[in-house]
């Protein structure tokens, strides 16, 4: 998707029948537009899963297990930059369309392999599943209240800081490929970037051998950062200085003297005293709605913003005023919202050029420009080929 917001023609290689597994992931779902094809009636709703990371791509339906569809990736390899697969190591290797066998097809291709677990070492052969990494890789480890359970994140944060890692990569790998002339194979995958993404908790462990526990919203080696609640909601508080922390003493608490009491005055002190300063603010903060602290901390310097839902965040005035949704017309679910693009160029944000593509809308059209003639195409339809 990140390569298609930047304009890159992507080929969405889908199963015959039924497509992406994202795309019967539903409910929720968009609703059916009355002017939708008939030709598409058949096929189930489009999932607002799949309708959020699949914008800027075309959809082809092969089923390569046979020759014909074998034939169909291996000219689509010859022509393309870059492939993306995600499947176990090997797997690609057995039907001929591993990285050895693609580079004889087309020697300057960029072929970015995604797995759970890398190319090598004892798990290369196991399935990667976001939650799982998440517990196997320390992440939900540290995620959670000090006092519950381990708990996941929110979004599948290692699936997605994968992709971006992959991003990254294929653009390096292309720079690459000018200077040498030379394809380049990638090995990314969840284990190892969810490690790289425990950052400073790493390397707390490796430089210090200190073991990282659940801090819930709060900052294991900053306080007050964390998030406070309100007589109607929650507060998140940064205070990541002893200037800041002093200006939230005399302006918010209306106690200059923490600021000048030892045990509050710097931020080693007051991560040594933290569940009396916790305690402090948030019986201070328990006073007024979430509202009022807004107004109260605008302006001040100390880092801080609502612990907001998702209505919330979409009215966010900021959101608003940079465009953040964009509405594209779908040919079967009409107009829809999608999240735009994260990254403006010269202050222009990027287009999104193609809705997310209905399973197999694209088939005919990307065949016909590998040369295939409507009589191949029409009898690789009759053998579901395609």
């Amino acid at each position: 998707m990140l390569l298609g917001d930047l304009g890159a023609d992507i080929i969405k290689v889908e199963e015959v029948s039924r497509g992406d597994d994202t795309r019967s992931w539903y409910p929720p779902s968009a609703p059916t537009s009355p002017k939708a094809s008939s030709s598409s009636s058949d096929l189930p709703p489009e999932s607002a899963y799949f309708l959020a990371v699949n914008r800027n791509k075309r959809s082809i339906t092969v089923n390569f297990k046979t020759a014909e569809g074998l034939e169909i990736l291996r000219k689509l390899i010859q022509q393309s930059d870059v492939l993306v697969e995600n499947y176990i190591p090997g797997k690609l290797d057995k039907i001929g369309l591993g990285w050895e066998d693609c580079k004889k097809i087309n020697p300057k291709l960029i072929y970015a392999s995604i797995t759970g677990y890398g190319q090598s070492g004892p798990y290369r052969e196991s399935a990667g599943y976001d939650v799982i990494i998440e517990a196997e890789a320390g992440f939900m480890h540290i995620t959670g209240e000090a006092d519950g359970p381990p708990c996941k994140v929110g979004v599948a944060v290692t699936d997605v800081a994968t992709g971006l890692y992959a991003h990254g990569a294929i653009m390096a790998a292309i720079i690459s490929r000018q200077q040498t002339g030379e394809g380049v194979w990638i090995d990314c995958n969840l284990f190892e970037t969810q490690i790289a993404g425990l950052a400073n908790i790493a390397s707390n462990y490796l430089i210090a051998g200190q073991e990282a526990s659940r801090q819930g919203t709060a900052h294991p080696s900053i306080v007050p950062y964390q998030g406070f609640p309100c007589k109607d909601g929650f507060l998140m508080i940064g205070a990541g200085n002893d200037k800041q922390f002093k200006l939230l003493a005399e302006n918010i608490l209306k106690r200059p003297d923490l600021a000048s009491n030892p045990k509050f005055s710097t931020n080693q002190a007051r991560v040594l005293n933290r569940s009396e300063l916790v305690g402090v603010i948030q019986k201070a903060l328990l006073e007024h709605s979430q509202q009022y602290w807004i107004e109260q901390f605008s302006g001040l310097g100390i880092p801080f913003g609502p612990i907001n839902d998702i209505k919330h965040t979409f009215q966010h005035p900021q959101a608003i005023a940079r465009k953040m949704v964009v509405e594209v017309e779908h040919s079967r679910a009409g107009n829809i919202k999608l999240v735009a693009p994260a990254v403006s160029y010269n202050g222009q944000r990027l287009p999104v050029s193609r809705p997310p593509p209905v399973l197999s809308e694209h088939t005919v059209e990307v065949l016909q420009q590998l040369g295939y003639s409507d009589d191949e195409v029409a009898n690789m339809k009759r053998r579901h080929i395609i």
